[in-house]
């Protein structure tokens, strides 16, 4: 009988363990960023600012205790030039967006995807973009004046980002065909407003030097292991469109730029054949 009854209290842990296991499975992914950015800012002054982040929700600590958060600087020193990387593989296509102020930042969300980025055989839903100004990551310690971000992600809650970033001079195309409800938007926080089709092949990015380091959303949760491809040609911006991503957010920093995070001895590669060229 004893035998029995320590089989049955066995049997009842495996249970017990294995309902616990499912029910961890079946969590939402913690990796997208927080949408309602009132609980946060960029004012280093604030106690919601940049360097509390980490302590505002248990959920947000690496932001504070992470070891490869982003952004970071690209300094030139530290790159290895490599050739495996190969050019990004982007296959994206136009469809349905809406775009919203979440606060801090402009958001334009494709409401079913927009193609995808693969990297090596994974395969990176084009999920939705937004913007930085100034720009969050450094060249050689130098901001520039605009940062945006393609968020891509896969069905298990892997992301990628492509960062391409901008210094003041001619007008944006892609920033053009937005100015409309760019300005629509500047008056509220409460809703989505519909754009109709967008093609992402619009912001025509050129892929041929990129570089690539693992890092973390730039905004909480800050969640780590994101892949992260910032394109190395400098796009133009206008001196009225940075504004109007500025006053369309109408917070109270003069930036929703993260400061720059320790890289903490992480890879930082560097693909482009002329820089491959001149190598050898």
């Amino acid at each position: 009988m004893a035998i029995k009854m320590e089989k049955l209290a066995t049997m009842v842990l495996i249970c017990s363990f294995f309902t616990a296991l499912i029910g961890f499975l079946s969590l939402p992914v913690m990796s997208q960023e927080v949408e309602d950015e009132s609980e946060f800012n960029y004012d280093e002054k604030s106690e919601k600012g940049p360097s509390r982040w980490g302590d505002i929700h248990p959920e947000w600590s690496l932001c504070k205790n992470g070891s490869m958060q982003s952004p970071i600087d690209l300094l030139n020193e530290r790159v290895e030039i490599v050739s495996r990387l190969g050019r990004l593989q982007m296959n994206y296509q136009p469809s349905n967006a809406t775009i919203k102020n979440r606060g801090h930042d402009i958001k334009l969300e494709w409401v079913a995807g927009a193609g995808y980025l693969q990297i090596n055989e994974t395969k990176y839903v084009l999920k939705q973009c937004h913007w930085h100004s100034p720009s969050e990551h450094t060249i050689d310690g130098k901001r520039l004046d605009l940062e945006l971000h393609m968020v891509h992600e896969t069905p298990s809650g892997q992301t990628a980002v492509i960062g391409i970033l901008y210094k003041i001079g001619r007008p944006d195309y892609f920033l053009s065909s937005l100015t409309d409800h760019l300005m629509a938007i500047s008056d509220t926080t409460e809703a989505e407003r519909v754009v109709g089709v967008v093609d992402p092949r619009q912001i025509q990015i050129l892929y041929k030097q990129y570089y690539r380091y693992l890092g973390s959303l730039t905004i909480p949760p800050c969640t780590e292991n994101v892949t992260w491809t910032i394109v190395r040609e400098i796009r133009s911006v206008s001196n009225e469109q940075v504004r109007l991503l500025r006053v369309a957010v109408h917070d109270e920093s003069d930036t929703n730029a993260r400061p720059l995070q320790p890289i903490n001895n992480r890879l930082l590669q560097l693909y482009g054949p002329k820089y491959l060229k001149d190598k050898h």
